[in-house]
């Protein structure tokens, strides 16, 4: 009977363990799932429409003067450009339309007017298996030089822009990337300041789940007259942009 009783307390113990673990299984996707209804619900809250703008004159005559308080011309006459974002340096040579990226251990040659001529290195020695490394250097390029030079596409193919009144009275310009870039369809609304200089955008992007979000554009240095805003705050993230320099075509 002694051997009996301990053979029926061994094969009791995997069914109480088993028991226990399916409780804490459930109580685990009672929490996930909560997390996920509390996370939509504040997603929900936080996030704002898109506000309705009008095309036509006004958006455009908004982006012109925009343009011209960011000395849009100097920008034009730029022959590179030289900075870094995000432990990310490039050297953009906007003349030619191609691009110097490096990261980490990893460098990339990009050819803008042609990609398939684009070539990656690692440690300076050139990869065989290059393309993942071009895709991710455009993306890069893509996503950090929209941080330094956003305002200056508002013109580019397949944007559409719109003139916004803002609760306060003032007059914001809402541009919207229909093609292009790595994530087509964002839309950003430029906040400007008396001078029409931009002090900060608001975002409704693929990659932010919550529409609305505001990141400033400030700290502005001039380069070769061109003034870049190399800082974003959004709350109490701010990125920068760093080792900012250019040279314009008239110079060797």
């Amino acid at each position: 009977m002694g051997i009996k009783n301990q053979l029926r307390h061994k094969n009791t113990q995997p069914v109480g363990v088993a028991s226990k673990l399916g409780k804490n299984l459930k109580k685990a996707a009672a929490i996930f799932l909560s997390l996920i209804v509390v996370g939509a619900l504040l997603v929900y809250a936080l996030s704002a429409p898109i506000p309705e703008g009008t095309e036509g004159p006004e958006a455009d005559a908004l982006a012109n003067q925009m343009l011209s308080a960011l000395n849009v011309e100097g920008f034009n006459q730029l022959k590179t450009i030289s900075f870094s974002y995000g432990g990310h340096y490039y050297l953009w040579n906007k003349a030619a339309n191609k691009v110097d990226v490096s990261w980490g251990d990893y460098q990339a040659a990009l050819d803008l007017d042609d990609l398939s001529n684009s070539e990656a290195y690692q440690n300076g020695k050139a990869v065989e298996k290059k393309q993942a490394l071009i895709d991710k250097a455009i993306a890069y390029f893509y996503n950090d030089s929209y941080w330094l030079a956003a305002p200056y596409k508002v013109y580019d193919k397949g944007v559409e822009r719109r003139v916004v009144n803002t609760e306060n009275g003032t007059k914001a310009l809402l541009v919207t990337h229909t093609t292009g870039g790595v994530t087509p369809g964002d839309s950003y609304l430029w906040l400007l300041d008396d001078t029409y200089r931009p002090t900060a955008f608001k975002m409704w992007v693929s990659i932010i789940p919550i529409g609305g979000v505001k990141a400033s554009w400030e700290d502005y240095e001039i380069v070769s007259g061109v003034p870049f805003a190399t800082r974003h705050r959004m709350g109490p993230l701010s990125l920068f942009i760093k080792n900012l320099d250019g040279k314009p075509k008239t110079t060797d």
